[in-house]
């Protein structure tokens, strides 16, 4: 999802190449019977960002991008799937 997120963050000229984007994921494990089964994953992104970068557009790539990896896309019927953004400024050379 990391590189599906940070490929449609580049086509619209934000970059999230060269460390810009990070992504810590989580996942629940429940007891079904007596197997353990993921059951929801979420997936928290960095990002860090210029100033003058286009927030709205970062919001609506955040909204779709599951729907196109084909990871997610493969799993989401059995495990439950979230994602959140955190927006950094750009560290300093």
């Amino acid at each position: 999802m990391t590189g599906t997120l940070g490929g449609a963050l580049e086509a619209r000229g934000i970059s999230a190449g060269g460390g810009r984007l990070r992504s810590e994921i989580t996942g629940e494990v429940e007891l079904d019977g007596k197997t353990l089964v993921l059951k929801r994953i979420h997936a928290h992104y960095i990002l860090q960002v210029d100033e003058d970068a286009d927030r709205d557009a970062i919001d609506r790539v955040l909204d779709f991008h599951a729907d196109k990896c084909p990871v997610a896309r493969s799993i989401r019927d059995a495990i439950d799937i979230t994602t959140s953004i955190e927006l950094a400024d750009v560290e300093p050379e």
